[in-house]
């Protein structure tokens, strides 16, 4: 008895059953490492919900493991579609919000290097900016740098610039 493969649309291969298991896997860690609050924003079903609150208890590496791979089971059953859409645009803000970090973070040390000349540039960009009170911050950094102090100033420099930029 031979069966023909070719007209049976709904034929998957084992490795592609498999692969796709493994999407759904790697999927559920996702929503396991979010937090609560961010979790509570997907409409999930309550059996998937509670399971992935039961795998963020679960230390033991083995337990984990069939706690993931049972969860990748549960999403088997639903559209998961939305739920990767709403886990890219998670991952997307997270990106921003590190290109934003890093923005702020190259501007405080342009200030903390460079002194005047930055501060002007900054306030070119920042128009409502205080100079007197960077200069007066970029002094102290200085100051705090010759005594061996913590660097209390520049992280008034950095908390100053994420106050601005937002």
């Amino acid at each position: 008895m031979t069966e023909n493969f070719d007209d049976d649309d709904e034929w998957v291969s084992k490795t592609q059953r498999k692969r796709e298991c493994d999407q759904l896997q790697s999927l559920g860690e996702e929503l396991i490492a979010l937090s609560t609050q961010e979790l509570d924003k997907f409409d999930l079903p309550e059996s998937l919900y509670k399971a992935i609150l039961d795998a963020r208890k679960i230390r033991q590496h083995g337990a984990l493991k069939r706690q993931r791979q049972y969860i990748g089971k549960l999403m088997r059953d639903i559209d998961t579609e939305d739920i990767a859409n709403r886990l890219e645009q998670i991952r997307h803000q997270h990106d921003l919000n590190n290109v934003h970090f890093k923005r702020i973070e190259q501007w405080r040390d342009r200030i903390l290097q460079a002194g005047d000349q930055a501060i002007n540039e900054l306030l070119l960009e920042f128009p409502l900016a205080d100079r007197q009170y960077l200069r007066q911050l970029q002094r102290n950094s200085i100051k705090e740098a010759k005594q061996n102090k913590p660097p209390a100033a520049a992280r008034l420099i950095f908390k100053y610039l994420r106050e601005l930029s937002e």
